[in-house]
């Protein structure tokens, strides 16, 4: 693996690269929702299971899924794409603990760089749903909402499932954040925290149907399970 603090200035191009093969092969995929969550769940628990659940019923409201392309979570929300028969995206990420892709993915994608990969989430999703995770879920989570809340990204659901497992930073963020003047009140408004893939399902639907109209043509070409116009 390179270090990027010693890499020569060549390798722009490697990253020149990675932004050509992304903007080509994901500009075309329509409205999409990225899912992010732990690579250490699995079949059978919770929050793998939901993934699946929650995949599969955005799938089948026309959205297509991106994750991280890896197992756990990833895999889960990747196989529930595919068994909604939308569009099943993996954006693998190459380090030295090798993350092999899942095989529930109709496009996959390797990044060597986790900046471009992060471009990537963002740019091509219309809401983010964090299930519980680790270190990479965290990154991408406040990524997000500081994108938000700097409003250098228009109105954009940033979702997180399990009320229980997030209660401890949520917690956290009010009693020493907040208490501490770093964030305002108003900055809880930049995300949601909800229990059921119901809820997130109608959220996403809601937030589709109301901003589909200001989005670009190839980011609203297919129809939710709302009244969303193409």
């Amino acid at each position: 693996m390179e270090d990027l603090k010693t890499s020569e200035t060549w390798r722009v191009f490697r990253i020149q690269s990675e932004l050509v093969e992304g903007f080509e092969t994901l500009h075309d995929i329509g409205p999409a929702v990225s899912i992010f969550g732990s690579a250490r769940m699995r079949p059978g628990q919770k929050y793998y299971d939901d993934a699946v659940t929650v995949a599969k019923m955005l799938a089948d409201d026309g959205f297509a899924i991106i994750t991280g392309g890896g197992p756990g979570v990833m895999e889960g929300a990747n196989k529930g794409a595919k068994k909604g028969k939308a569009h099943s995206i993996g954006l693998n990420i190459e380090i030295p603990a090798e993350q092999l892709p899942n095989k529930y993915q109709d496009i996959s994608l390797s990044f060597r760089y986790f900046f471009i990969r992060k471009l990537m989430f963002i740019k091509y999703a219309l809401a983010y749903i964090i299930f519980p995770g680790g270190y990479g879920t965290m990154d991408e989570l406040f990524e997000a909402l500081t994108l938000a809340q700097t409003k250098r990204i228009k109105s954009f659901p940033i979702i997180l499932y399990g009320s229980e497992y997030w209660k401890g930073l949520f917690d956290w963020m009010k009693n020493t954040l907040v208490a501490n003047g770093t964030i305002g009140k108003e900055d809880f408004a930049l995300f949601s925290i909800v229990d059921s893939p119901e809820e997130i399902r109608f959220l996403i639907n809601e937030h589709f149907r109301v901003f589909a109209e200001f989005m670009p043509k190839n980011r609203a070409t297919k129809r939710s399970a709302g009244d969303a116009r193409e």
